[in-house]
């Protein structure tokens, strides 16, 4: 028999989990180690709809890559969005698990992964982890072939996952790309660091509106690279399936199953057109 505690020791090995960030909240939220384990889900996200899909198909473990109490909690009452995940997968005994930074920092983690898809060549950490210096945040490695920013930014489309945001991009479409740094999920805290100054182009997520302003205004004065903003979800999905691989490996007596609910937050985009601004707009100055 198969326990939670077991599934546990095969994520600690294929994700250790000293090697996740300080900040970071890892490993087991909510389950009882000595409940047997036959079926395990694999989300990005623990949610209402990825917690119903877990007990559902009759998992015993959701695995997650987002850990759901990660700037902590004073209560998990079913009256909060974590508490009804929570209540719901305690009542049907499903225990929920995270693997977070410790599953970015690997070669086929959320980053690593889209570097393999696009065959980025030479791929290496952009932050080499400070525990395991084979690994680290993000990866950056050049392209076979230089392309154009908007051909990449086409590629990329059909590579990832379709949302409602679609993929945003600053930067001359024309102009040609090799070198390309990746974050996968949110990543404008490596904005400055050295990898990504000196790549043509940087793949990431959640850009905040400051810190891409300042990161656009160098990159037209030649100091850094364009930009490509995706979905934080798109992005981390990458990880998945491998990840399901993995364990399948690590667990031949355990179902692992990989989740296809769509965890980005937004449901649709209205598409405007460029050019004069609304008549509401226009009579406010």
């Amino acid at each position: 028999m198969t326990s939670v505690a077991d599934v546990q020791r095969a994520v600690e090995s294929l994700w250790p989990a000293a090697t996740a960030e300080d900040w970071d909240a890892v490993g087991l939220v909510a389950g009882d180690p000595a409940d047997p384990v036959e079926r395990v889900l694999l989300a990005v996200d623990a949610v209402e709809a990825t917690a119903a899909e877990a007990v559902e198909r009759g998992a015993q473990l959701l695995l997650v890559h987002h850990p759901l109490l990660l700037r902590g909690a004073t209560s998990v009452a079913a009256t909060t969005p974590a508490g009804r995940v929570i209540t719901r997968l305690v009542r049907a005994r499903t225990a929920l698990l995270a693997a977070h930074t410790n599953a970015d920092v690997v070669d086929r983690g959320t980053s690593g992964e889209l570097a393999r898809m696009l065959g980025l060549e030479g791929a290496r950490p952009i932050v080499v982890n400070r525990v395991d210096p084979a690994k680290g945040l993000g990866r950056v490695g050049d392209l076979p072939a230089a392309t154009t920013l908007g051909d990449l930014a086409r590629t990329l489309a059909g590579l990832l996952p379709a949302v409602a945001g679609g993929i945003r991009v600053a930067g001359d479409a024309d102009r040609a790309v090799r070198r390309v740094a990746i974050c996968g999920g949110a990543g404008d805290s490596l904005l400055r660091e050295a990898e990504v100054a000196g790549a043509d182009v940087y793949i990431t997520s959640d850009l905040r509106h400051h810190p891409a302003s300042d990161a656009r205004e160098r990159h037209v004065a030649g100091e850094g690279p364009a930009l490509v903003d995706v979905s934080h979800w798109a992005s981390e999905s990458l990880w998945l399936r491998p990840a399901a691989d993995a364990l399948r490996a690590a667990l031949p007596g355990v179902e692992v199953l990989v989740s296809d609910i769509r965890t980005d937050p937004w449901d649709f985009a209205v598409p405007q057109a460029r050019g004069e601004a609304p008549q509401e707009e226009r009579a406010w100055h």
